[in-house]
């Protein structure tokens, strides 16, 4: 009975998610181009994949309740409210958005990857370091004492950033191999 009644939509749902599906195979599949031919690391590959893939399922989301049948009023109602309330939420935790909106900003245009050593200039807290790891949130820096500063990527796109040495880890490596 279900099948019957819901055939034509059962038939375009189908259709529309074989279309997202390619969707995304295609853009993981350029993603993953792009972080190769940058020398990115996996997991930050990974991390805008997934991102790419929420943004499809909410898609998806969208476009199966209107294939239901859905009025535009009824969905505007219900999405002015949702967002209404992760607004506020968002507004509480903007710097969190912030960084994350950052992160995907440095996967397409940062030009400094794991491994090189960077100065940032910073009036209060000027670092020098190995950049050991770029995630969603934050950038992990070695300092030469061994310290390891976490540093928010929207603060990483607001400073001045000097590259001091491509690929500074690998000097480390050797250096500790061909010890004595």
């Amino acid at each position: 009975m279900f099948f019957e009644t819901y055939q034509n939509q059962l038939i375009l749902s189908g259709f529309i998610l074989l279309i997202l599906l390619v969707i995304r195979f295609i853009t993981h599949a350029l993603i993953r181009k792009i972080g190769r031919k940058s020398s990115l690391n996996q997991a930050r590959i990974n991390l805008i994949c997934r991102y790419v893939s929420v943004t499809l399922f909410l898609i998806a989301l969208l476009v199966e309740a209107f294939i239901f049948g859905a009025e535009f009023e009824e969905m505007a109602l219900i999405f002015s409210s949702v967002f209404a309330v992760i607004g506020i939420g968002l507004f509480a935790i903007w710097s969190i958005l912030s960084n994350v909106t950052s992160g995907i900003i440095m996967f397409f245009s940062f030009p400094y990857k794991v491994g090189d050593k960077i100065r940032i200039h910073d009036k209060d807290f000027p670092i020098e370091a190995i950049i050991e790891d770029i995630r969603g949130f934050q950038l992990h820096l070695r300092c030469d004492n061994g310290d390891l500063v976490t540093y928010p990527n929207n603060m990483i796109l607001q400073k001045a950033v000097t590259l001091i040495k491509k690929d500074a880890i690998k000097d480390i490596n050797e250096k500790d191999i061909n010890l004595p």
